[in-house]
């Protein structure tokens, strides 16, 4: 079960750089996070439940906390960057700052507990 990884092996590096980054953030906070899928994309699960997936799209990158709260609650710390819901839109040239991805993981690992 390696969804996330052979995902990020499928990008060119300029792209994989910047979610790999995502990962081992997330891996650093939730060492106990797994691979798999959640909502048909690459994520990192724990216990059962989405922590952050991952997708490509022709002209970004996403992250998904699968969490409008945990979106929400990052908002004003990334101005320029796109946002929905429950989606950080990013492109390689402009990574979502590593203390907003600690508190991402974070703030999805309190709602999974």
């Amino acid at each position: 079960m390696a969804e996330l990884s052979d995902f990020l092996d499928s990008l060119d590096p300029d792209q994989a750089a910047p979610l790999r980054r995502i990962v081992a953030i997330a891996l650093a906070e939730a060492p106990e996070a797994t691979e798999g899928t959640s909502y048909g994309m690459p994520a990192l699960r724990v216990g059962g439940r989405p922590l952050v997936g991952m997708a490509r799209a022709t002209a970004h990158l996403s992250l998904f906390p699968f969490s409008a709260d945990v979106v929400a609650g990052v908002a004003d710390r990334l101005p320029g960057f796109s946002l929905g819901k429950g989606t950080i839109r990013f492109g390689p040239d402009q990574p979502i700052p590593d203390d907003v991805v600690r508190d991402i993981v974070r703030a999805r690992l309190a709602e999974i507990s």
